[in-house]
């Protein structure tokens, strides 16, 4: 895959996030999920349009309320009265790239119509399973300081997210750019098309060719463990939380045009693959838990 290219046309409407990319399209390409936690205005939208049309791939926005329903994200069935039968409406979940807007706004009943389709990238209505597109990407953001009206991500869900990024404020150089410059949403359709849905698949099938050695797998299980033996750590992760582990560090090593995974690659995801999985006590921060057991394991 070329990433410089990629990262070339995102950087026309979305500057100086060229790291921030490279992990949307790592999570793209290990068949996870991903969770942007950052304060509205900086980028969350633009980088998932972006991403989409420069992978070639169908968009979908759902805006996350408290009064969105489960059908109105997975589709209904309709009554056809020249038929005489019910037709299956499809739901924007129907799109190879799903931004699921502020996510934390809907209530949990909402919130669960994702966990199948996430999981099992297919949907079931009425006692009838529809497949979902392939490959099929979910980018959900949330407000990390608005609590007012929102229903926190449960644990089964979060888990479901293979990583969680934050954009951040852009450089003052290149805020002083975007403001010189036009609205970025509208700069968007005169990004390039790189690939198509079938090219990212060929990718995908690719990066699970990527080899993962015995003693990387050991120091992935190692550092799970000395997190769940942590004393400031209550809930560890879990063993889908190695596999995205796993899976993420074979997309990252595959982007950096390398057939194997070295303990750099997970160490430069750890972060980004367990913060939102620990819970830990209140006197601590994910982020130091996770310093300290890194420097506490052996690199292979």
């Amino acid at each position: 895959m070329d990433l410089n290219s990629i990262k070339l046309e995102i950087s026309r409407v979305l500057r100086g996030k060229e790291r921030e990319v490279e992990k949307a399209i790592v999570c793209l390409l290990s068949g996870g999920h991903l969770l942007i936690e950052d304060v509205p205005g900086t980028g969350k939208t633009t980088l998932a349009l972006a991403l989409s049309k420069v992978l070639g791939l169908s968009f979908s926005r759902i805006q996350f309320t408290s009064d969105l329903l489960p059908s109105d994200i997975t589709g209904v069935n309709i009554f056809n009265p020249k038929t005489r039968e019910f037709e299956f409406k499809k739901g924007p979940i129907f799109s190879n790239v799903v931004l699921a807007d502020e996510i934390n706004r809907a209530t949990p009943k909402t919130q669960s119509a994702l966990l199948e389709a996430m999981g099992e990238k297919q949907v079931s209505v009425d006692g009838v399973t529809y497949k979902l597109p392939e490959p099929f990407f979910v980018i959900a953001t949330q407000n990390p300081i608005e609590h007012y009206g929102t229903y926190p991500l449960p644990e089964a869900q979060l888990d479901r997210f293979s990583m969680k990024i934050s954009l951040g404020y852009p450089s003052p150089e290149d805020e002083k750019e975007i403001v010189q410059g036009i609205n970025p949403q509208e700069k968007i359709y005169s990004i390039n098309v790189l690939y198509s849905p079938d090219a990212i698949l060929k990718e995908m099938e690719e990066v699970k060719k990527v080899y993962i050695s015995p003693e990387v797998a050991e120091y992935i299980v190692e550092i799970a463990n000395n997190l769940r033996n942590h004393p400031q750590v209550i809930l560890g992760p879990s063993t889908r939380s190695l596999v995205h582990l796993a899976n993420t560090s074979r997309a990252l090593a595959y982007v950096r045009d390398r057939d194997f995974v070295v303990p750099e690659d997970v160490m430069n995801l750890l972060p980004y693959v367990m913060s939102h999985r620990l819970i830990i006590r209140e006197e601590a921060k994910p982020e130091d838990v996770l310093k300290e057991v890194m420097s506490s394991v052996k690199i292979p």
